[in-house]
C-alpha cells in the first residue's frame, strides 16, 4: 500500500458539491483512487452514491470541489470524455441488449471494419476471436460468441461488461453494485475477476451495499453519508463490524436490534 500512496491519483476529487436546484446531492465528497487500487464506495440508500458515480462518468457536471485526473484538472462535457480520459463505468443494469450476441455486445459502439468505403463491413471473424480470448482470460468458455448474451449467468454477463471496458483501454473501472442479484457462485466469480483486475495495474471503484463484498476485495473504504464524506479508511485500520455501523448508522442498529431482542 505504500508504494499505491507515493503514486499520482488517477482519479483525485476535493469537497465536490453538486445541487439540483435547493436539493444538495453532494456536499463536499473527496476521495481518490490510484492504479492497482481497489477503492470500496459505501453508503445506504440516498447518501450520494449515485450522484457522485454520475459525476466521474461526465454525466453531470459537479457545482463546485475540485476533479483532478491524473494531476490535472478536468471539466467533463459528455460521457466520452470520461472514456476518452480512460474512465469506464459498469453500471447496475449492465447497458446490454439480452437478444444481440455476445460479441456484438462486445463491441457495441466500437465495432472494428473492414474494406473500402462505401463496402466496409464489420469483421466478424476478428471480433469473435477478441471476445472468445478476452472471455478465455478471465475463465469464462464461450463456445460460440455469438450466442444471445441474455444465455449467460448474471455474473459472467458482469464479467462481460467489465471485460469489454478493460479491453478498450479503461485506466479507472467504476462498478455500480456489481454483485447485488446475483447467488453465491456468481458473486465469487465477478469478485475473483475484481482482484485479477486489479492485479492488471487498473483502478477499480466498487459501489456496494455489501461490507462483506467489499470486505473481501477492497484496499480503502470510503464511507458517504448524506452527501458528505465520513471518512476514508485502510482494511488494516477498521474492522467489518465498523465499517456496517458507518454506512447503515449503527444507533440505529443498535436500537433496532434491542428492540427485536436479537443480533443484526
Amino acid at each position: 500500500m505504500s508504494d499505491i500512496n507515493n503514486r499520482t491519483p488517477i482519479i483525485e476529487v476535493t469537497d465536490i458539491i453538486k445541487h439540483y436546484g435547493s436539493v444538495i446531492a453532494l456536499n463536499g465528497v473527496s476521495m481518490q483512487v490510484s492504479a492497482g487500487e481497489v477503492l470500496c464506495l459505501l453508503g445506504d440508500n440516498g447518501a450520494g452514491k449515485s450522484t457522485l458515480i454520475k459525476t466521474l462518468s461526465g454525466v453531470v457536471r459537479p457545482s463546485g470541489g475540485s476533479f483532478l485526473v491524473e494531476g490535472k484538472p478536468v471539466n467533463f462535457r459528455s460521457p466520452r470524455d470520461a472514456l476518452d480520459a480512460g474512465i469506464a463505468t459498469v453500471y447496475q443494469d449492465l447497458a446490454m441488449i439480452p437478444l444481440m450476441s455476445i460479441t456484438r455486445n462486445f463491441f457495441m459502439g466500437r465495432e472494428p471494419r473492414k474494406g473500402f468505403f462505401p463496402f466496409r463491413h464489420l469483421d466478424l471473424t476478428h471480433c469473435n476471436d477478441v471476445t472468445r480470448e478476452e472471455m478465455h482470460k478471465i475463465g469464462i468458455d464461450i463456445r460460440d460468441p455469438n450466442q444471445a448474451v441474455g444465455t449467460l449467468s448474471g455474473g459472467e454477463r458482469q464479467c462481460v461488461a467489465i471485460a469489454r471496458a478493460v479491453y478498450f483501454g479503461a485506466k479507472i473501472l467504476i462498478l455500480d453494485e456489481p454483485t447485488s442479484a446475483l447467488g453465491v457462485a456468481q458473486t465469487s466469480m465477478v469478485l475473483k475477476y475484481i482482484h485479477q483486475v486489479r492485479q492488471s495495474g487498473l483502478g477499480v471503484i466498487f459501489i456496494t451495499h455489501n461490507v462483506r463484498h467489499a470486505y473481501a476485495v477492497a484496499d480503502r473504504f470510503t464511507i458517504l453519508n448524506r452527501g458528505q464524506t465520513l471518512g476514508t479508511f485502510g482494511k488494516a485500520d477498521i474492522a467489518m463490524d465498523e465499517l456496517q455501523n458507518l454506512m447503515a448508522g449503527g444507533k440505529e442498529l443498535q436500537q433496532l436490534s434491542e428492540e427485536l431482542g436479537g443480533t443484526i
